[in-house]
């Protein structure tokens, strides 16, 4: 079993104070991991640690995979919404970090860019402008995006919000479907039923963290008041 991510004994924060302590998990190739948790539960401190853009308080994050080949699919924001470039565009730009100095794409990063749009379906839009698509489309575009900067694992945050329901399916059978083709997928996330139908793992961060199987969560105190509370709210 390939180890690609190690946390342990992690205290995550910045210089005014830890956000979340003693964060212990594995992340395995193949794995599926719903990474659960109310806001300011420190999720968003772990992706940016996980990608290199802050360190870690204490502790040590190890593994075969650097923050370097993780692709990243980001909550979107308006701005992003209408950015003006072409799909095609979008999509090689998640092979600048293989460009280095270069300051053009070579034919095997411009073959990697078609490789992901022909797998997310997405080649028929390659000449359109990326803001006078759906917000499906656009969605399908980033996580292309995010192939193009990794083969083995892709962190994704909140990648449904803003769509409608049959977006939202179609993404998460993409991301299903990526994932059973052997991508390791780290999910940020507040949907409860996606984690019950997807997550192979779940780190639940809070004042009690957990990481365990979905079936160890599903039996664990924190998981029966997770599964418990999205009833409600249904």
């Amino acid at each position: 079993m390939s180890e690609q991510i190690v946390c342990k004994n992690v205290t995550l924060g910045y210089e005014d104070g830890a956000v979340a302590e003693n964060l212990n998990f594995t992340v395995n190739k193949g794995d599926y991991l719903f990474v659960l948790g109310e806001n300011g539960s420190g999720k968003s401190t772990l992706v940016k640690t996980l990608l290199g853009l802050t360190g870690v308080l204490s502790g040590e994050i190890s593994g075969s995979i650097s923050h370097k080949e993780i692709g990243y699919l980001p909550q979107q924001t308006l701005v992003q919404r209408d950015f003006p470039a072409s799909v095609r565009e979008i999509v090689l730009s998640g092979c600048l970090s293989k460009c280095g100095l270069r300051p053009f794409y070579n034919s095997r990063e411009k073959a990697l860019a078609q490789k992901a749009m022909e797998e997310l379906g997405i080649t028929d839009l390659s000449t359109r402008c990326y803001r006078e698509l759906s917000g499906g489309q656009q969605q399908r575009v980033l996580l292309a995006r995010a192939l193009c900067a990794t083969g083995s694992i892709l962190l994704l945050d909140e990648p449904v919000t803003g769509l409608d329901p049959m977006a939202a399916a179609d993404m998460y059978a993409i991301i299903e479907r990526l994932n059973k083709n052997g991508i390791t997928v780290i999910m940020i996330s507040h949907d409860i039923d996606a984690a019950a139908k997807y997550a192979s793992h779940v780190l639940h961060m809070g004042e009690n963290i957990f990481y365990g199987t979905l079936e160890e969560f599903a039996q664990s105190e924190q998981g029966r008041d997770f599964f418990k509370a999205g009833d409600t709210n249904a």
